[in-house]
């Protein structure tokens, strides 16, 4: 087995590099549930072509980018955010990340220019996995488990967050974030 620790909520999932699954090719997962009932989570690394606006019309400050939380419920939207004070009644799934808060605050604090990209990440749909379902596909080697991230991993730029992930669990698996995205082209 590749994961150095087990599964858990408020742990990052990075899918091994040749993940068939369009949905989880490259992707870096942060659970946000995970027991015996199955687990939860949102792909942080693969944006929309839908900025917050576009779903939202009544929310003036549009810029905000919206990213596809997985296949699940793709036409529902949520979020999870690193700033409490500002938003109340979230669930912290790990050291500084919370998940959902007051919805009607958060689009007063966008519209006001109170709430940044930087502070709060949206996602259409999420994540999911049956009992018993994610723990066989971690003894596949489907994906690696880390608890070694910042905030500004989950809130930063989301374009090179899959190596940038892989490469921060050491040189065991450093040559992994090298591997070309389709081997046949090599």
């Amino acid at each position: 087995m590749l994961s150095p620790i087990s599964a858990a909520a408020g742990r990052l999932l990075i899918s091994e590099p040749f993940m068939p699954d369009p949905h989880f090719k490259r992707a870096v997962i942060l659970l946000t549930e995970y027991s015996e009932a199955g687990a939860m989570g949102f792909v942080l690394n693969h944006q929309s072509d839908y900025l917050l606006g576009d779903i939202l019309p009544d929310v003036s400050y549009s810029e905000i980018p919206v990213y596809l939380g997985g296949p699940v419920s793709e036409n529902t939207l949520h979020y999870i955010h690193c700033c409490p004070d500002k938003i109340p009644d979230g669930i912290e799934i790990s050291t500084g990340v919370f998940w959902g808060g007051d919805f009607e605050l958060i689009k007063k604090l966008i519209t006001n220019y109170q709430l940044n990209e930087n502070e709060i990440r949206f996602f259409t749909g999420y994540s999911g996995w049956t009992p018993a379902q994610l723990d066989n596909e971690l003894r596949e080697d489907a994906w690696i488990v880390t608890d070694k991230y910042t905030t500004d991993t989950i809130f930063g730029n989301g374009d090179n967050l899959w190596k940038e992930t892989v490469i921060s669990l050491g040189q065991r698996y450093a040559h992994i974030a090298n591997f070309p995205e389709n081997p046949t082209l090599n």
